[in-house]
């Protein structure tokens, strides 16, 4: 519990110039696979604070999901929000091979003073050794353990997940273990799933660790990059950013077309997916012709679910927008949905 509100390093060593931890248990920083037998089933969702995550990504309580990005598109902004905003007991950050200034922006001025009292920052930045880089992403991990195991909700977020991989291949290397896949060694896929394995929910009456993994795609390309693709197959689901929305000012610049949430259909109602169902046609219908609408090309009349998507295009758009400063609850997301839903079936 000395943890809380603390930074420390990858070795446990405090960071935030606040004097010693005064620790009184320990703990293992690799502990026993769970049963998954005994896991409880995802069945709650989890209310982020993001409308477009809450309304057409719902995430579980206890899942694990990717955020799929290239450098510089908002996904550490994403991740603040969703650190401020998220109903959890605990947030455990792990900030593993970043930029070491992200650190202190990350503490003061994304968790403020009230987010930091419950949450637990974990830094290896970018010019710490591959060694501490690795034991961050573990030692993250075995503190949002410890506090599942007392039955708290546990918000993990890990960013990021490329940089844990980068650091193991760097290891790997060095002790001459062949390459195999775009320069990464056998070893980095699997240690890979026995990091992401240990999030998750435990037994029943237990805790749960809700999981947010950032994956550094390479050239903005998650379908060849080996670490996205390896991320996406154990993930419970991925959330990619895309540059193009970011460069126009489209802010979370999350591309819901290539996003999905595999539990979503397990703690969403029947009319809420459904209406995610119909925001996804219509959006879809818009930005296939959105070069001929662009230049004039298109004919009115000639695809009626073109045309109602042309139509209500505004608010489609500002609906999977929203201000970092402006969360948006889960039944107020899924209520504005619905508003649309009507419109679209209207």
């Amino acid at each position: 519990m000395q943890l809380l509100g603390r930074v420390v390093g990858a070795d446990g060593l405090p960071l935030d110039g606040q004097g010693a931890l005064g620790a009184d248990e320990h703990a293992a920083l690799k502990n026993e696979p769970i049963n998954p037998m005994a896991r409880k089933p995802i069945d709650a969702p989890l209310d982020v604070g993001v409308r477009a995550i809450n309304a057409l990504l719902t995430v579980g309580r206890g899942q694990r999901l990717g955020l799929f990005a290239g450098s510089g598109v908002g996904k550490s902004t994403l991740l603040g929000m969703m650190t401020r905003y998220t109903n959890a007991d605990v947030v455990v950050v792990g900030l593993i091979g970043e930029r070491g200034r992200e650190v202190k922006e990350f503490v003061e001025h994304t968790l403020g003073e009230e987010g930091r009292r419950r949450a637990v920052i974990v830094a290896a930045p970018a010019d710490a050794p591959p060694l501490k880089r690795l034991r961050g992403a573990q030692y993250a991990t075995a503190i949002a353990e410890w506090f599942r195991d007392r039955g708290q909700r546990v918000l993990l977020l890990m960013d990021s997940l490329t940089r844990y991989a980068q650091a193991q291949r760097e290891i790997a290397l060095a002790i001459g273990e062949p390459p195999a896949t775009k320069g990464y060694p056998p070893s980095v896929f699997a240690m890979l799933p026995a990091l992401v394995e240990r999030a998750g929910n435990d037994a029943e009456g237990k805790g749960s660790i809700t999981a947010f993994y950032t994956v550094l795609t390479e050239g903005d390309d998650y379908r060849h990059d080996p670490i996205a693709d390896a991320a996406r197959a154990i993930l419970d689901g991925h959330i990619v950013l895309s540059r193009d929305l970011a460069e126009a000012g489209h802010y979370p610049a999350i591309d819901i077309e290539a996003s999905i949430s595999r539990v979503m259909p397990q703690v969403a109602s029947r009319n809420h997916l459904q209406a995610a169902q119909r925001f996804r046609r219509v959006y879809s219908a818009y930005r296939q012709q959105r070069d001929l609408i662009a230049v004039g090309a298109y004919q009115k009349g000639s695809d009626p679910q073109v045309d109602l998507a042309i139509e209500l295009w505004p608010q489609l758009r500002g609906f999977l927008q929203q201000e970092v400063d402006e969360p948006t609850a889960l039944e107020a997301a899924v209520a504005r949905l619905d508003q649309l839903a009507a419109q679209v079936t209207a």
